[in-house]
């Protein structure tokens, strides 16, 4: 949650008086992430977040939006986008797409223990059955064709031993996606990007999935994978911590057993999971956008994830 494109505190006054929320009080540029621009803004009606974006078009957000619309009305707690009196949750700011959303109770659990885990879980399994039916499309622009272009691009920042390893992972995961197992998979809409940092929670009860905005639709066990690498893991290593992965299968489960294909393809997704965040990674680090508050994040922690689920699968 970077900030590209400032906002001034009278152009978000006008902004959020426009959406009918009131008078400004409190404006605050959030970091955090890499893709948009952020702001906190409190009015006299509440917390809310304005988004900017910087990278996905006009084009591509009503994707985005209407499915957390989508899933708020099946009950899976995420911000739900500010509609103007036309009934449009697509804006516009300083000429960039903009969306205004409710500020979600609560904190990010960095430290999670297996509760949190199986929480997140349960919570994701119903995220993927309340989008069974919903009617937008989306690839997955960090899928594997963004790897297939990106790679050749960060290659020269690494070292022979890196090259090798990220050469022949994509050349396996190119090997894995043609496959019919893959094909056969369960698959609709992802969050695709469920970190740690965007899960709240309110005295330890989880109040809500956030920043969908790498959302698409894919396979449920690529979001799995990702979800086991951040939530079940040593940060400092990358190791898997088997009590919080066994907590957090067993509870996705309760609401979505796997099928025998996806888990025989779980330690494969583990792997793509690692490999998708290490080239975004490397990506952001060695080629990155101007901006007022940009922490880029270190690519090694995913190359140490991907050396790890290669050295120690988890398996069902």
């Amino acid at each position: 949650m970077a900030v590209f494109t400032e906002v001034s505190f009278d152009e978000a006054a006008a902004f959020l008086r426009f959406l009918n929320l009131g008078q400004l009080q409190n404006i605050k540029g959030a970091a955090g992430g890499i893709e948009n621009t952020n702001y906190f803004v409190d009015t006299d009606q509440g917390p809310y977040v304005l988004t900017l974006f910087e990278r996905l078009t006009f084009e591509q957000l009503p994707f985005y939006l209407h499915l957390m619309k989508h899933l708020a009305a099946h009950g899976i707690p995420v911000p739900d986008p500010v509609a103007d009196a036309k009934g449009n949750i697509l804006h516009r700011l300083k000429s960039k797409p903009a969306a205004v959303v409710n500020k979600l109770r609560g904190h990010s659990e960095l430290a999670p223990t297996p509760l949190h885990c199986a929480g997140v879980g349960e919570m994701l399994a119903r995220l993927h059955l309340a989008g069974l039916d919903y009617p937008r499309q989306q690839p997955n622009l960090r899928g594997l064709a963004w790897w297939n272009e990106t790679v050749p691009v960060v290659l020269p920042f690494l070292t022979e031993d890196q090259r090798s390893l990220i050469l022949g992972e994509l050349a396996y995961q190119n090997h894995i996606a043609a496959s019919p197992g893959y094909r056969s998979l369960p698959r609709g809409a992802i969050h695709a990007d469920l970190f740690r940092d965007n899960v709240m929670f309110d005295k330890g009860r989880l109040t809500g999935f956030f920043d969908f905005y790498f959302a698409a639709c894919d396979t449920f066990l690529f979001d799995i994978g990702i979800c086991l690498n951040d939530w079940c893991i040593a940060p400092e290593s990358g190791k898997l911590d088997a009590t919080r992965a066994d907590a957090f299968m067993a509870a996705y489960q309760t609401v979505r057993p796997l099928t025998a294909q996806e888990r025989t393809l779980l330690p494969a997704m583990q792997r793509a999971g690692a490999l998708r965040f290490w080239v975004s990674r490397l990506w952001d680090f060695h080629l990155p956008r101007d901006a007022a508050m940009l922490q880029a994040h270190d690519p090694g922690h995913f190359e140490r994830v991907l050396r790890e689920r290669l050295a120690h699968p988890y398996l069902l």
